[in-house]
Formats: structure tokens, sequence, C-alpha cells
């Protein structure tokens, strides 16, 4: 083989892998301790099960884990627009829980995951956002409750995004899922939440 061939082939090899470089897409997972994986290992948090589904089939996705513990919808507002200061093709809004936790008012809440939505779309117009609904605790009164429940629907109705209704669907309430606090899920539990957010997002890749 020539020097000429030898030059086109590695020539042609760097700028393959540049361009797949450039083209891989992130999903953004922006939530609290749910996706930080609270008092489990980082790999073991519904991202980074993501990532592993997202390798297993060679698509040309990179998730980022951008769960902050104990983070609320005001806090999340606050920091949205640090967080979109790298490309982002696909954003997962997972908060609430905190709000919930703590009493908030529900359209305190609704009009802070309005204002995350928002900023999002406004920064990158072609982004996909998946949004992720939460439940309050029954000791907040069945009125709260309901309240709290409604106000993901409407911003699905309001938004053009993907909708999973509960992110702790088959996982909240049941003791073998979740830590000795009843609130944060374990590994398996993660295994599960993955599981039912990839159907929402696997049409989208």
């Amino acid at each position: 083989m020539n020097l000429l061939k030898v030059t086109i082939i590695l020539l042609t090899c760097f700028f393959s892998a540049n361009l797949t470089a450039q083209d891989t897409k992130t999903i953004l997972f922006f939530g609290d301790s749910i996706t930080a994986g609270y008092g489990i290992e980082e790999e073991d948090a519904f991202p980074a099960r993501i990532q592993t589904k997202i390798d297993s089939l060679n698509l040309n996705y990179r998730t980022v884990n951008a769960g902050l513990s104990g983070e609320t919808s005001a806090g999340g507002l606050r920091r949205v627009d640090w967080i979109l200061q790298q490309p982002i093709n696909i954003f997962v809004l997972e908060l609430g829980g905190n709000d919930g936790l703590r009493g908030i008012d529900p359209e305190n809440t609704k009009e802070n995951l309005r204002g995350i939505i928002d900023k999002v779309q406004n920064t990158y117009p072609d982004v996909t956002i998946v949004l992720t609904g939460m439940e309050s605790p029954p000791n907040m009164g069945s009125d709260y409750t309901e309240r709290f429940r409604q106000i993901y629907f409407e911003l699905n109705n309001e938004f053009d995004v993907v909708f999973m209704p509960f992110i702790l669907e088959d996982v909240a309430g049941d003791p073998e899922l979740n830590l000795p606090d009843g609130i944060h899920p374990t590994a398996k539990g993660h295994h599960i939440v993955a599981k039912n957010l990839w159907q929402y997002l696997r049409p989208i890749l």
C-alpha cells in the first residue's frame, strides 16, 4: 500500500471520528434526588441505566445526570440557565417532588416548571422535552394531592412535550423497591423507573 493510500485512509478515519463525536446527541436529566440516585451508586440510578440501554443498541446519545438532591422547582428554575450552557437534544424534566413534600402551593410549582420549559425551548427550539409527573404524599389531603397531580397534565396540554404521568410508576409505595425512608428508590427500583421511562424515550431516539 503506497503512502498516498495510507494518508487517505488515515484522513478518512480522522474525519469520521470527529464527525461521530460532533453528531453525538445529549440527553440531559434535570431533577432532584430521584434523578441523582440518592442513597445508591450513581451507576445504578435510572439515567445511568438508560445510558447502558442506549449503548447496547449502539445509539449515538450520551446521558448527563443533572440531578440535585433537595432541589425544588424554584431551585431548578434558578439553576437551569447554567445547565443550558451545554448543547441539549433531549431534556428530561423530573422536579416537583420536594415541593409536594413541603406543601408548596401547586400553582407556584406549576409556574416554576413552566418557566423551566420556556427557558429550555427558547434556548434550544428543536429540543425534545420529556416531562415526568410526580405525586404528593397523601398526608397533604386529597384536595392538595389532586391539584398537585393535575398541574403536570395541564403543562402537558400547554406545551409540546412527551409526558410520563408518574416517574415512580410501579415503584412508589413498595417497601422492597424503596429505601427505608419510603421515598427514594433502591437500585432495583431505579431499574423499574428506567424500564418505564425507556418506553417514552425509545420512540424519540
